[in-house]
């Protein structure tokens, strides 16, 4: 069994979810729970709510299935829009601020249905 979650537009950068993202892919549900716990990265938040989404997504499909087995078979980070700002800087000029947004992706799948493939 194989449950997904996305999370759209995160105002957070690609690169600095890539860092948390690489950090659970392959790992047991309950372990990749423990490692955003305790991690001091910025995106762990949005990373654990969506590993959350995705548990829950699993559980619905299950039917009665157990789904203490889970871990993270595939995670990744794609970039979304970006926002353009501008700040006033010195002699009446203005440079650009760019604020980036990420589409994350979590796929939960079972470790009998691993094996099995």
């Amino acid at each position: 069994m194989e449950a997904k979650a996305t999370a759209k537009y995160i105002r957070i950068s690609p690169r600095k979810a890539r860092r948390v993202v690489d950090m659970i892919r392959g790992q047991h549900v309950e372990e990749a729970r423990r490692i955003l716990r305790f991690s001091p990265l910025g995106a762990t938040h949005e990373v654990g709510k969506l590993l959350d989404s995705a548990v829950a997504n699993a559980e619905r499909k299950a039917e009665g299935r157990s789904t203490e087995d889970l871990f993270v078979s595939l995670a990744w980070v794609d970039e979304g829009p970006t926002l353009k700002r501008y700040r006033p800087r010195a002699y009446g000029r203005a440079t650009q601020i760019l604020k980036r947004t990420s589409h994350i992706t979590l796929v939960v799948k079972s470790l009998e249905d691993a094996r099995g493939a």
